[in-house]
């Protein structure tokens, strides 16, 4: 991944926290047939090797398993927030007008050798983890056991599990702090004011460029 220094977010803490906020991760495999990539809902043991271990589980008929089998290596990402920024919201734009757009965002790679796991307990482990992972905050959370057994058995027999210890990864935070104060706090402002769903970004562009 390209990585201007100012953008590099090497806190291996800041990276499992994007993982474990945005999960969905898009698993990228090579094959003598090519590049594979599927998205794939992710959970995070911190604790489990030095740099953390990600589990999943792909559908029993998904051809991506079989180049995961033969791989040495394979590749996940995770996409954190985003946003398009407007040159409109810069300080800069009024004073000389050498602005231009970009985009804001926040990204982890994740590097490791895949671990195809066929194993019942082990898949029910993981989608009862998956599950409590998103459930555990809601009214009413759903779990597994609410399920008939005998419908969850027939379900655990078309899924196959995948572990991956992270060997290395990288974190890139493009959230605006190589632009001067003035633009952080122009961008800031007009993200917040697009309401929620920029929320995320704007507290990052202030994280990051110091402006609390």
């Amino acid at each position: 991944m390209y990585q201007p220094p100012h953008f590099r977010e090497d806190r291996i803490a800041a990276q499992h926290a994007l993982i474990q906020a945005y999960p969905l991760g898009l698993l990228i495999t090579a094959s003598i047939d090519g590049l594979v990539a599927n998205p794939i809902p992710f959970t995070l043991d911190a604790t489990a090797s030095p740099h953390g271990t990600l589990r999943a589980h792909l559908a029993r008929a998904n051809p991506q398993i079989q180049a995961l089998m033969n791989a040495t290596e394979c590749l996940v990402v995770f996409q954190g927030p985003n946003a398009y920024v407007t040159p409109s919201w810069y300080a800069t734009k009024h004073e000389t007008g050498k602005v231009v757009p970009t985009w804001n965002y926040a990204t982890v790679h994740i590097w490791g050798q895949p671990r195809v796991i066929d194993d019942t307990a082990w898949l029910r482990m993981q989608i009862d983890a998956l599950t409590q992972q998103h459930e555990h905050d809601r009214a009413q959370p759903w779990d597994v056991e609410d399920a008939p057994p005998a419908f969850i058995d027939a379900q655990l027999k078309g899924i196959i599990g995948l572990e991956l210890v992270i060997v290395r990864s990288e974190g890139k935070w493009k959230v605006s702090q190589n632009r001067p104060e003035a633009d952080r706090r122009g961008v800031y402002a007009g993200i917040r004011a697009q309401g929620a769903a920029g929320d995320h970004m704007a507290e990052l562009v202030a994280q990051y460029g110091k402006l609390t």
